[in-house]
């Protein structure tokens, strides 16, 4: 299928970062969804990914020289079966012309095209993740033959509210994280989250893409150790030029685990009121965080009992290929 006045051709990545950027920040505005990345963390993305070659699995529609729409494909391993996570943006400007259609029919065929060039006994899958406010893209993927198998919940919580109080487990300490301790807290993450849903083993890619994300800062990060060992990390970002956009001034509790030996004793409640008290002493005036609505450690809960509040729900669709 053909879209009069729209031509697609392959990632540029010497001069489409800026143009890929906008489209999926016009997106996120237009849908009310919290994310706009910038081209710097697009970049890091992109170039420090373990399962995307961004010349090959990235396409972008272009109209009058300009970009109006993107699609990319990210291959991984999750539950035994050969993942492709599709993500895509059209210009609202550009909506209502089979954009999107024609976009998802090329991510198809690029994930087919990846299972044969790296043949394996796996089964394949295609997985997307869409925002309940995103319309069109649920319509969209619904007619394709998508079923929604899973929920997220983004979640706010205001910083002026009473943080409570929770002590750390006796014998456990928070230490201030150093660069020799980045790959045994890497590790301990990519190993407690090995129970979680959809779980992918972390690769170096993953190491490299984390710690070169230009609004890394290692100091936010809450790690609790019981002696040489990591018992429990919350990774916590502050992104600038995304708060300003939304026009927030919000930390993130970006990712919250525990190792099993250490689970069931308010590890993770202890660290997230730390997390709590580091973004106030910044500046901030609230912390936001993605939870599992079928999380396996009753995370959901945990963060509804700190004072946290759903905002957002995002929907897993997934088709078998």
């Amino acid at each position: 299928m053909t879209i009069p006045g729209v031509t697609l051709r392959p990632f540029d990545p010497e001069r489409d970062y800026p143009g890929i950027t906008r489209v999926i920040a016009a997106q996120q505005l237009a849908d009310r969804v919290q994310y706009v990345p910038t081209e710097a963390s697009l970049r890091n993305d992109y170039e420090n990914s373990a399962g995307l070659v961004p010349a090959r699995d990235v396409i972008v529609a272009e109209a009058d020289g300009m970009i109006v729409a993107t699609a990319a494909v990210a291959r991984g391993i999750r539950e035994g079966e050969i993942d492709f996570n599709l993500d895509c943006a059209v210009d609202p400007t550009w909506r209502l012309r089979g954009i999107g259609a024609v976009l998802l029919r090329w991510q198809e065929s690029r994930a087919r095209d990846r299972l044969v060039e790296q043949p394996t006994d796996m089964p394949g899958r295609l997985t997307s993740w869409v925002e309940d406010t995103q319309a069109g893209s649920l319509a969209l993927l619904a007619k394709d033959g998508f079923r929604q198998v899973r929920f997220g919940f983004m979640m706010v919580r205001d910083l002026a509210d009473p943080i409570p109080e929770v002590a750390l487990p006796a014998g456990l300490e928070i230490r201030p994280v150093e660069e020799a301790q980045h790959r045994a807290i890497f590790e301990a993450e990519n190993e407690a989250f090995r129970d979680h849903w959809q779980h992918r083993e972390l690769e170096d890619a993953d190491f490299v893409r984390i710690h070169r994300d230009p609004d890394v800062d290692t100091s936010l990060w809450r790690v609790a150790w019981d002696g040489p060992d990591v018992a429990a990390v919350v990774v916590n970002f502050i992104f600038p030029e995304e708060n300003a956009t939304l026009g927030v001034q919000r930390g993130w509790l970006e990712h919250s685990s525990t190792r099993r030996p250490w689970r069931r004793r308010g590890l993770a409640s202890a660290l997230a009121v730390a997390s709590l008290h580091a973004f106030r002493e910044r500046g901030l005036t609230e912390a936001a965080l993605n939870v599992d609505s079928e999380n396996p450690n009753g995370a959901l809960g945990l963060f509804e009992g700190l004072g946290f509040r759903k905002v957002e729900t995002g929907i897993a669709h997934r088709k078998d290929l």
